[in-house]
């Protein structure tokens, strides 16, 4: 599939495109450690989010201590700055099978398709940490951005309903990341751009898969809680914000 053919979808979800001038900020020498460390930090949430999905609803707690121990070294590399970031390309297994609970009503699919994604999450996550060796770019601690808990301060706090507005907000994260890589990559050098160029398939991938599994969870027809956030995600892409991070608004200074 064309690289065109990839992003179309995705540009026809998201409510609005990434502003020029978030762009002509994000490619500025001087900010490329804090969109890398952002980079790397929103991995690890990636893999963390689905962890706790999982977690919560479909495994016994054998199999959810065992997702635990899977991330926990790549979290202790960054909270408590412990490890050698080299040693986690050898972590990033799945010591057993995720064992159902028995009384989920949460198929097998939501387990797959999450564990897959955790998995890709943390590879992403050690290659953002050798390009941030290539470039003499050192770990430090960054505030969170407005944006993901801007999307997640409107998910409904009713069951089933919670849990398919977060895969509803796990598929607008994984679509803007998609298209901001896209948006970057032309101007950033050749080995940036590759690389942003190499996870464009398993983010468009992921963002579908949260679709799906939301569809299929929701007892109703997704598609107005879908606009809903998608007006909420737009907003936050295209006003301004005063914290420049991978996924912030607009630059307020522009």
């Amino acid at each position: 599939m064309k690289l065109e053919e990839l992003l179309e979808p995705i540009k026809e979800f998201l409510g609005c495109e990434t502003p020029n001038e978030w762009i002509e900020a994000a490619v500025k020498e001087e900010n490329l450690p804090v969109v890398l460390i952002d980079h790397l930090i929103c991995e690890l949430k990636a893999a963390q989010s689905a962890m706790f999905l999982i977690r919560k609803y479909a495994v016994d707690k054998d199999s959810g201590d065992a997702l635990l121990e899977w991330l926990k070294p790549f979290e202790t590399l960054i909270y408590k700055r412990e490890g050698n970031w080299r040693d986690l390309a050898d972590k990033n297994k799945l010591t057993k099978s995720m064992i159902p609970k028995s009384n989920t009503p949460y198929g097998q699919e939501l387990i797959d398709k999450m564990v897959m994604l955790i998995k890709e999450e943390l590879h992403h996550f050690y290659q953002v940490l050798e390009i941030m060796d290539e470039y003499g770019i050192d770990y430090q601690s960054i505030t969170p951005c407005r944006y993901a808990k801007g999307m997640l301060r409107h998910v409904k706090t009713y069951e089933p309903d919670a849990l398919v507005d977060k895969l509803i907000v796990g598929a607008y994260i994984e679509a803007r990341s998609c298209e901001r890589f896209a948006k970057l990559a032309p101007h950033v050098d050749k080995r940036l751009g590759d690389f942003y160029i190499s996870l464009l398939r398993s983010e468009a991938r992921h963002y579908q898969d949260y679709l799906t599994l939301a569809q299929e969870i929701s007892e109703f027809d997704i598609t107005e809680r879908v606009v809903y956030f998608g007006k909420v995600e737009a907003e936050l892409i295209a006003t301004p914000d005063e914290d420049f991070k991978f996924h912030s608004g607009l630059p307020a200074c522009s």
